[in-house]
């Protein structure tokens, strides 16, 4: 049984004990920044540094293996080129697994109870600007979270006002000026959206839809990091992209722009 399944057990005390697994097993004490590398981004993870060590993340307490073909399920820690550290997730939960929102998030408490102040959230995703064109990495500047759910549990009042760090956005346009910005909408998945949502998203002031990160990023400002959202436009939106979806055309997008976005990335770390 997974210890976040237990309703009475406080999850901040479980990502301490994660990370302290972690910092065991890696033998870095401090992480200063944490990535968590959805659909399309895992090549970052190779060149922002050198690999300390790589954990199947299953092995550290309140993580799983991965349900979804794209994340590699391992946490590494990396050497940057500054001699901080940065953590690495490629073991991303989903809301959509039905496993609660306590574990959905766990990696991002975790992240933040290694020490790290800047979390970096990245995605693939559907784009509903038809100038974003498959395999076009876009800023994410605001969400809206339409899972009905929160990691907040009880009176916890917490401010999303700048959750999407300007000052970070500003360094990744620094990277690259090309970099356009959106609403990144989460819906809870794991069916593709209908043409009608995709027209509700955009009209309520979305841009891009997909099924992960606004949950994550509440728990980051919860635990007081500064966010940086990233997705990879995988493919147009139902109703905006003329042919049928499918996860394939998901991945395929991603592989294809893998070595551009991750370059990308690598640059945007290495000016954190």
């Amino acid at each position: 049984m997974n210890p976040l399944d237990d309703p009475m057990a406080d999850p901040f005390e479980i990502a301490k004990q994660a990370a302290s697994e972690i910092a065991e097993r890696t033998g870095v004490p401090k992480h200063d920044i944490a990535l968590t590398l959805g659909s399309g981004w895992g090549k970052a993870a190779d060149l922002i540094g050198e690999t300390v060590a790589t954990i199947p993340a299953q092995e550290i307490t309140g993580f799983s293996k991965p349900a979804l073909e794209g994340h590699v399920g391992t946490l590494r820690s990396v050497r940057l080129h500054d001699g901080k550290h940065a953590l690495v997730i490629g073991a991303r939960t989903h809301y959509y697994e039905g496993h609660g929102v306590r574990r959905v998030v766990h990696s991002v408490r975790t992240a933040a109870a290694t020490g790290a102040t800047v979390m970096i959230l990245t995605n693939g995703a559907g784009g509903i600007r038809e100038t974003w064109t498959p395999g076009t990495p876009v800023l994410i500047s605001d969400h809206i979270n339409l899972t009905a759910n929160s990691p907040l549990e009880g009176a916890t009042f917490v401010d999303l006002t700048d959750l999407y760090s300007s000052r970070l956005r500003a360094i990744a346009r620094e990277a690259d000026a090309s970099l356009d910005e959106g609403v990144y909408v989460q819906f809870r998945g794991p069916n593709y959206e209908t043409p009608a949502e995709v027209q509700m998203a955009k009209i309520i002031g979305g841009h891009i839809v997909g099924m992960s990160t606004a949950l994550e990023a509440i728990a980051a400002r919860q635990s007081r990091m500064e966010v940086l959202g990233l997705s990879l436009i995988t493919n147009l939106a139902a109703g905006i992209q003329k042919t049928p979806l499918s996860h394939e055309e998901v991945l395929k997008a991603g592989h294809d722009a893998e070595p551009v976005i991750g370059a990308l990335l690598a640059n945007i770390v290495g000016r954190i």
